[in-house]
């Protein structure tokens, strides 16, 4: 079997005005994705999702190039040589970094997807796993962003009603606003897990006022207070408070998780299926942070694709932690699947697709009815 063509499709929704949520990263006013076709010689096509970057058309012209030619007539079941191959010839030398890394998660990922196929078993099976509850919580997909401390306190109560035992809570508002709706929530819901996102948008002075009301209210983490390459930060942050910090979403394969694992600053590992370098990758990374004592909860990506890998991955790895469920305004969780990517049961768990590969039937007509919006998303 032989890969026949690699096709990258970036794709965009905006979000309506009276829908667009603000986080420290500013308005989300479209969401983007890129969504990844691998083909083999045979007819078995896999999908993957390639993070969008806030360059959707950048990082797919990347794919539809470069990254296509590389793997083009290679054996598409021999993902670790794949990987291989992709890392050494764009990422090692020469190459564009983050951005060909993001490239290649596409494309490991659809080729999970196509395994599975051949397969007839589902990815988490694939990769040793078993079906069992995996708690979620809700924040991602730019839910909870900067809002009073009652309507925080009110939209929590919403996904409270819906099952969620745990949510993530924008920063980098103001450090009283911050403190004040962290404590709004607490005093509502006293047993609820609380996670927090300053999305980089913290200074270490804003760590040093926050952190300490952080571990009097019990927050379960503090997530990329600043950019997970400042170090140093992160080596004086975490002397504020006990809570502890984390990030990875933003570190591209395991090669950069190594840092903060020698220097046990980072206590909480969010590595993206679509964005650390796939499925082959990601694997990599939980193993080696399992050798830590480390527990992986990845970021949630755009698309359902990467939604529904990133809960495979948690069924199959025995440090897993959260599933980050999109509940933000997110047309692009469902919009390019004829099924769910997951559902939120009333205990607030989810459970890996059964069916091959990811599981995940895409909607070709909708992802020709998307092209892309060119320009960042938030502004």
């Amino acid at each position: 079997m032989r890969i026949v063509d690699v096709i990258a499709y970036p794709i965009s929704v905006p979000i309506p005005a009276d829908r667009q949520n603000t986080l420290g990263l500013g308005k989300l006013t479209k969401r983007d994705a890129i969504i990844v076709k691998v083909i083999s010689d045979e007819g078995v096509i896999g999908w993957g999702e390639a993070h969008h970057a806030r360059n959707p058309g950048t990082v797919a012209h990347l794919i539809n190039t470069t990254m296509r030619d590389l793997v083009l007539g290679m054996d598409p079941t021999q993902t670790t040589v794949i990987w291989t191959r992709m890392y050494r010839a764009q990422v090692g030398s020469h190459g564009m970094g983050a951005g060909s890394v993001i490239a290649m998660s596409g494309i490991d990922m659809a080729l999970w997807d196509l395994k599975g196929k051949l397969a007839n078993m589902p990815l988490y099976k694939l990769l040793g796993g078993a079906s069992k509850p995996i708690p979620a919580y809700a924040g991602g997909g730019g839910a909870l962003g900067f809002r009073t401390p009652e309507e925080t306190a009110d939209e929590v109560g919403t996904f409270v009603d819906k099952g969620f035992k745990a949510v993530k809570l924008r920063l980098g508002q103001t450090n009283k606003q911050d403190i004040a709706r962290i404590s709004a929530v607490r005093d509502r819901f006293p047993d609820l897990a609380i996670l927090t996102d300053a999305n980089t948008a913290y200074t270490l002075d804003d760590c040093r006022r926050v952190m300490p009301a952080m571990q009097e209210l019990d927050v379960y983490w503090l997530e990329e207070p600043f950019p997970a390459t400042n170090t140093k930060a992160y080596e004086v942050a975490a002397t504020f408070s006990s809570t502890p910090l984390a990030l990875g979403e933003n570190s591209y394969t395991r090669y950069e998780f190594i840092p903060h694992l020698e220097s046990g600053n980072i206590r909480i590992f969010q590595p993206d299926v679509g964005k650390c370098g796939g499925v082959t990758e990601i694997m990599r990374i939980a193993a080696t942070a399992s050798t830590y004592n480390i527990a992986v909860h990845p970021h949630g990506g755009v698309t359902g694709l990467d939604l529904a890998a990133g809960i495979h991955v948690l069924a199959a790895i025995e440090n897993g932690g959260y599933f980050e469920s999109s509940e933000g305004c997110n047309p692009l969780r469902e919009g390019p699947f004829k099924n769910k990517p997951y559902e939120v049961n009333a205990n607030g768990n989810v459970y890996p697709l059964e069916g091959p590969g990811l599981g995940i039937e895409v909607d070709e007509d909708f992802i020709k009815a998307h092209p892309v919006i060119e320009g960042p998303g938030f502004v």
